[in-house]
């Protein structure tokens, strides 16, 4: 058997669990899909890929003689991304590390590397021949077994994984609560594995009491699984545990994340202000999603003291959150509170932008405030956001509609000096607006100049301007509309020979 000192790498190869990833006899080329990583890596150093393009192309007897013609001094750095880019090829990176290790003692992050590389290939023998080579070298670190708790759970073989965390003392390891919450997060982090985790949890918490890490795991957990009666029970545990405290934030953002997302938002917004009672609050992340579904459910009866809390938490709302509130309070009519936001916004840093003026315009238009919208599309040119084309035919329909053509002009006006368009909807908004005044004279020019300008006319437009004209009564209206209609149909089979 090979001693340490023949074999510095620690270990033995080839290891009968490691299958050889090459053939005896292959192609010089490279193969594309061989060390897809290394391959698109940007980052990595020349000496590196030199090594890694050895490693992808030559035979495995071949290995560590090509490696050492290459004259390259594989320092940790090296070993550190050629091994990264390996994962894949556990056979070949085994190899190549016995090399290295020849040349150099490896880092302790490299040995973590490998240990890692074989538990992710599903190598547990040879990861713990590394980690007994890891002890001997006194390299051996908490960190080690955290990748060891990672590897079992992935595999699906957690039994395993607590077995490794019964063994830490005979290796060195202490066994407390950092490597407590390791094991959990790892079990946690596989579907349904949460109450797998409390099983082993509940066998030691008496030796190793629990932290708020401790409850955020299990809190994450539950979340990912969407059990809110688990959630609200550990959260209950956890204040009996260890309090309240501002610095379990991922504990409280993943306990109301759970609620809102199985819809329980008045429990949500219930707790929230209990937590605010304490000084407890969740982070932005946590108001962002809670401000997503309430949206999708059009919920601003909660959303509302959800915004509050979350203003007197200190937590400063972004633009996207700004807009998605401004929008559920105008889909909800609640215009006024949507202004109030709308001044109070730039005094937290977020501007507001089209979408932002374009909602408030729009609710404005949809309840026929008049006064309010006119005033509100001068503050909008003023800000250089003006109204979307379809606002503003909305905007010009409801103006005439509530007595105020004078504004829906102003609209109309501002429209064709700035060429916002596409402006066949308003054009023909105003004229249907102008025809229901029965403003014959305004409406012929205005039909004209917009004939001139190869605005479309609709064929119900024309109808409605046809009813107006003949209304009057007179020979000389209805010779007015029969020219703009042969004009129209002339313009139509114009376009239609386009």
């Amino acid at each position: 058997m090979e001693t340490m000192a023949e074999n510095p790498s620690g270990l033995k190869y080839p290891p009968k669990s490691i299958p050889s990833n090459t053939p005896k006899k292959r192609s010089r080329t490279p193969n594309p899909l061989q060390f897809p990583s290394y391959l698109r890596e940007a980052n990595i150093s020349s000496s590196g890929r030199i090594i890694c393009d050895i490693l992808a192309q030559t035979s495995s007897d071949d290995i560590e003689s090509s490696l050492s013609s290459t004259g390259i001094h594989p320092s940790p750095e090296i070993v550190h991304e050629v091994l990264k880019v390996s994962y894949d090829y556990p056979s070949s990176a085994v190899k190549f590390f016995r090399w290295a290790g020849r040349l150099q003692k490896h880092s302790a992050y490299g040995w973590n590397l490998m240990v890692d590389l074989l538990g992710k290939n599903h190598l547990f023998e040879p990861m713990w021949d590394a980690i007994r080579s890891m002890k001997k070298e006194g390299v051996l670190s908490v960190a080690t077994f955290v990748s060891v708790f990672g590897s079992y759970c992935t595999a699906g073989r957690f039994d395993e994984a607590v077995m490794s965390f019964d063994v830490l003392d005979r290796h060195g390891i202490r066994q407390d609560i950092i490597a407590v919450n390791s094991l959990l997060s790892a079990i946690c982090r596989e579907y349904n594995q949460t109450s797998r985790a409390l099983e082993f949890f509940e066998k030691i918490r008496e030796k190793i009491p629990p932290d708020g890490d401790t409850f955020a795991i299990f809190l994450e957990g539950w979340e990912k699984e969407g059990n809110a009666a688990k959630a609200k029970s550990t959260f209950g545990e956890m204040v009996v545990q260890i309090g309240w405290s501002p610095q379990n934030v991922s504990a409280y953002d993943a306990f109301l994340r759970t609620l809102v997302s199985e819809l329980q938002i008045d429990e949500a917004i219930k707790f929230l202000k209990v937590m605010k009672d304490h000084n407890c609050f969740p982070s932005l992340k946590f108001f962002t999603v809670a401000l997503e579904i309430m949206v999708k459910q059009n919920d601003s009866v909660n959303a509302i003291p959800l915004w509050n809390i979350m203003m007197g938490s200190g937590v400063v709302p972004n633009l996207v959150m700004y807009n998605a509130m401004i929008g559920l309070l105008c889909s909800n009519n609640e215009i006024d509170h949507a202004f109030q936001l709308l001044d109070q916004m730039v005094f937290q840093g977020a501007f507001p932008d089209s979408l932002t003026y374009n909602m408030i315009f729009e609710c404005l238009v949809k309840n026929k405030r008049v006064r309010e919208t006119g005033r509100f599309f001068t503050e909008m040119i003023k800000n250089e956001w003006p109204p979307t084309h379809s606002n503003s035919a909305a905007a010009i329909t409801m103006l005439f509609d509530c007595d105020d053509p004078e504004a829906a002009h102003e609209i109309w006006t501002y429209m064709l000096e700035n060429h916002v368009k596409p402006l066949d909807e308003s054009a023909n908004a105003l004229l249907i607006g102008l025809s229901n005044l029965g403003r014959l004279s305004e409406l012929r020019r205005s039909a004209e100049e917009m004939l001139d300008g190869k605005i479309k006319i609709y064929e119900m437009t024309m109808m409605k301007l046809r009813d107006a004209f003949y209304k009057e009564g007179s020979r000389s209206a209805r010779d007015r509309y029969d020219n703009l209609s042969r004009r129209w149909k002339a313009r139509n089979l114009e376009l239609t020979r386009l």
